[in-house]
């Protein structure tokens, strides 16, 4: 071999093992950076998951409302013995359904800005007032009697969808 070929040799065995240690290295960091990165695209889709389940109950919870207001609205007050109505099951299970949207949408409404957490606070109480007003009411004037706590709903409803899918991915 030539004094050459010998020099060459020798460069190659000393820089080879450390041209694939700094690539290994390399890689090693670029890996890092993209589990970083998947932890915090799971992390995100976990919380937009977690608030489209809670905007999912919260539908549920306020046709919850409507239908318990609905059987409140058909039994009627019944006087007691004192004269006045005694809270009947239908009244109990409506204004339990009331508190469960009224919670769920506290919940909702603290991931959110102030305007829409006025937004639950007001369709919370108007749907506590409908509910002790269904009693009173003809169960033909049901929807009219919802007629404001719908159009409120709608537009949180709106709210909840364009928030889910707005969130960063």
């Amino acid at each position: 071999m030539s004094e050459r070929q010998d020099k060459i040799k020798t460069i190659l065995v000393t820089f080879f093992p450390m041209f694939i240690a700094t690539l290994s290295l390399v890689t090693a960091i670029y890996n890092g950076y993209l589990n970083g990165k998947f932890v915090d695209i799971i992390q995100r889709n976990v919380g937009r998951t977690e608030y489209m389940r809670t905007c999912k109950e919260t539908i549920d919870a306020y046709f919850q409302v409507k239908f318990r207001a609905g059987v409140v609205a058909q039994s009627g007050g019944v006087p007691s013995a004192a004269g006045a109505a005694a809270p009947s099951a239908a009244d109990v299970d409506a204004a339990n359904a009331v508190a469960k949207f009224a919670a769920l949408g506290t919940y909702l409404a603290n991931l959110r800005d102030e305007t829409i957490r006025r937004h639950y606070t007001d369709l919370s109480q108007h749907l506590e007032q409908a509910v002790r007003e269904a009693k009173r009411t003809p169960p033909a004037e049901l929807p009219k009697l919802f007629e404001a706590t719908d159009r409120m709903f709608a537009g949180l409803n709106d709210d909840c969808v364009k928030s889910a899918q707005t969130a960063p991915m």
